[in-house]
């Protein structure tokens, strides 16, 4: 049964930010999901409301679940040259990795504010995930219109 289960990758991630005092929401592929389409993927990507605090909570959350950072970057770095990261070097994601767990990956979105948006709470075994509202995700998958968000705008335009 679930129950006995071990938490999933997500769930500890989420676990970790809300325990750090992280305002969160999912994205991405696992968002999708949450939402009710099918739609399968790996990494967990984030968007946090952009604070200082917020950054700095959500590095040490995901260091403390044994990720490290793919660039050489602090939260402060992050936070200071947001602008830059994402206008000159295309660095619309900091991505966190495990070194022994290949499949273990976390993007913390720079480019996106969670400030303003909708978030829903989705309760799962091991607690509660905060998830972007659908509104809101279709509107970020529709602003970024690689083919795989012009999918999950369409799964999710299906849902009720």
């Amino acid at each position: 049964m679930r129950e006995h289960s071990p938490p999933t990758f997500l769930e500890r991630v989420c676990r970790a930010l809300r325990e750090a005092g992280v305002d969160y929401a999912i994205v991405g592929g696992h968002a999708v999901a949450l939402h009710g389409a099918v739609r399968g993927t790996l990494d967990v990507d984030v968007v946090v409301r952009w604070t200082q605090d917020a950054v700095a909570r959500a590095e040490a959350a995901l260091l403390g679940l044994g990720l490290v950072s793919r660039i050489p970057v602090t939260a402060q770095d992050v936070f200071d040259n947001r602008d830059e990261y994402a206008s000159r070097r295309n660095l619309i994601a900091w991505n966190f990795y495990h070194p022994d767990m290949s499949m273990h990956e976390v993007d913390l979105l720079i480019d996106y504010d969670l400030a303003h948006k909708q978030v829903d709470t989705v309760a799962l075994p091991s607690g509660p995930v905060q998830v972007l509202g659908k509104h809101d995700l279709m509107a970020m998958k529709r602003k970024s219109n690689r083919p795989q968000d012009v999918e999950d705008v369409a799964a999710l335009e299906k849902l009720p």
